[in-house]
């Protein structure tokens, strides 16, 4: 049944929505259904749902931008480009601590020492002149500020500190894209404050300034992946929503993909090289963003400028369709728009809803499971025996599998079994990970990988059933919060690694990651299944929808 005839059914006796009902119920059944309301790739011909006479006289906001923007156009296309390109900056400031932050490689300096060998560790040799750094002391932070012996949460700080910026900086502006700034207007924010920080790094003279501008770089790119998600998703109709939604995660992989050439390149360089590299490309397309992107006509819509709604949507429908537009005045909702609400209104909404709570705890758990593995695999191939620029190349490729397996699958399996699957992998292969021997050490890098790709595509799944599971109006915080879920089991990876790298254990790293994201899947369980479902635009539309599915196991 879709969106809008559940909508227009609001208004006839209960007896005639139930009979509605079991009608399109059984004639769903009888022709190939749409997948997902968010995914889907295409429906033509005869099975293109045709708006009933009550659909007509009664337009949902979700038809009219459904007719209005169901051919996908150019000025549509560059949008898409242009707004999924942010993941790329994103990747880059997230992922740029493996190669500037690493324990550097070193050399005895006499052969003939007793004391010094490739075993030998540093901070346990009697003189240190023994010893030598294969590259400049300024190659590398810990290098360049004697940090080869500190405690793992000083050697960790600076990712944990990004992480923490990227945790605080989600809570504290989680709900401003659904309210007062809009996407458009936070993702602009979010990049130029994570760019501005990046680049002032390299003015830093100590650990401890390092962290603290590392922590404002993650505050402000901490909403980037969630505006740029929604507001990509919102701006094109249903058949290609899931071309456009995964365009985001494609482009953070080639920004992952970029790490490792950059800092090839760079080797031997200070590190400071590597964050001028990475933070003046992302200033310019911080321009690129204010000037050229327009906002979601969603939320324009739900915040009562109904006529900057329909500008836009002129400006992205194609010419044919801009005619369709002409009936936004007749669209009205269930419930009043977001603009008379302060700014946690969307997160207290959640939190007052008990099913909207507990679909908020369960992802958030699997988004912190996910998490750990997703921020902490990478960091954690320094401690393997491997080269670092090749183990995290490999890691940034496992992530394009990840995401055309995302693209391939999304709508032909159940959300909840998909995450179920994926992380239950990711932990067996991670766990494994730390067996001993010299065969299972031939295949850690194998085993890591798959955990790692196993890991990546549990993420991309489940934050497209996060959009899935709530609400135009609160959809935006929600996946803001289930994102700091993952970002707050990204804040104990770097010292998790940093402890194993000392004690040559990986136990501490891997195993701890295999259990944790095997354990956090499990709470998928407690959701219904979203495929097949369809959009809703607010909490009222949902929660009826949550009384008559009953989809969930353990609920």
């Amino acid at each position: 049944m879709s969106h809008s005839s559940l909508k227009s059914a609001t208004l006839l006796s209960f007896s005639t929505v139930r009979k509605k009902f079991q009608i399109q119920q059984s004639k769903a059944h009888k022709r190939m259904a749409d997948p997902t309301p968010l995914l889907s790739q295409s429906t033509t011909g005869s099975d293109e749902h045709e708006p009933s006479e009550l659909e007509k006289n009664h337009p949902s906001l979700d038809l009219m931008i459904e007719q209005s923007m169901k051919d996908f156009g150019r000025a549509q296309l560059m949008q898409a480009s242009l707004v999924s390109l942010a993941g790329f900056f994103d990747a880059q400031q997230t992922f740029l601590n493996i190669f500037t932050d690493v324990q550097p490689p070193w050399h005895c300096a006499n052969l003939d020492d007793k004391y010094c060998n490739s075993m030998s560790d540093v901070c346990q040799l009697p003189n240190s002149s023994s010893w030598q750094w294969d590259y400049p002391k300024h190659a590398f932070t810990v290098s360049e500020w004697g940090l080869q012996c500190a405690n793992s949460a000083i050697r960790g700080l600076p990712a944990s500190s990004f992480f923490m910026g990227c945790l605080i900086g989600g809570l504290l502006l989680v709900t401003l894209a659904d309210s007062s700034l809009g996407r458009k207007n936070m993702l602009f924010l979010s990049c130029f404050v994570m760019s501005c920080s990046s680049l002032l790094t390299v003015f830093s003279t100590n650990v401890w300034i390092y962290s603290g501008l590392r922590f404002v770089t993650g505050f402000g790119r901490a909403t980037i992946g969630t505006c740029a998600l929604v507001l990509t998703s919102e701006r094109v109709g249903k058949k290609w929503r899931g071309s456009v939604g995964m365009m985001g995660f494609f482009s953070f992989t080639l920004g992952f993909l970029s790490l490792p050439a950059i800092a090839y390149v760079n080797r031997g360089s200070s590190w400071r090289a590597l964050y001028i590299w990475t933070s003046v490309p992302a200033i310019g397309y911080c321009a690129l963003v204010h000037f050229l992107v327009c906002e979601s006509p969603r939320w324009l819509f739900v915040m009562g400028r109904r006529e900057e709604a329909v500008e836009t949507l002129k400006g992205l429908a194609p010419p044919s369709a801009s005619a369709l537009t002409e009936g936004f005045s007749s669209i009205s909702l269930d419930e009043d728009p977001l603009n008379n609400m302060d700014v946690f209104s969307a997160i207290r909404a959640l939190l007052e809803k008990k099913w909207a709570f507990r679909r908020l705890c369960a992802v958030m758990l699997v988004g912190f499971g996910t998490g750990m593995v997703y921020y902490g695999m990478p960091l954690g191939v320094t401690n393997l025996d491997f080269d670092l620029y090749s183990s995290v190349t490999l890691n940034a490729l496992a992530e394009l599998p990840s995401t055309l397996v995302t693209i391939l699958l999304i709508g032909k399996l159940n959300r909840r079994s998909s995450v179920l699957f994926f992380t239950t992998l990711s932990g067996c292969c991670s766990v494994m990970c730390i067996l001993q021997g010299q065969v299972w050490q031939q295949w850690q890098i194998g085993l890591e990988l798959v955990s790692f790709f196993s890991g990546c595509t549990a993420l991309d799944v489940s934050l497209i059933y996060t959009l899935e599971l709530f609400p135009t109006c609160v959809r935006n915080s929600a996946i803001a919060m289930v994102r700091q879920a993952v970002v707050f089991g990204g804040v104990f990876s770097p010292s998790l690694v940093a402890a194993a790298g000392r004690r040559g254990d990986v136990v501490l790293s891997y195993g701890v990651f295999g259990l944790v994201i095997g354990c956090c899947g499990l709470f998928v369980l407690c959701l219904p299944e979203t495929r097949g479902g369809n959009l809703c635009d607010t909490l009222d539309e949902e929660e009826r929808k949550e009384k008559t599915s009953g989809s969930c196991i353990l609920c």
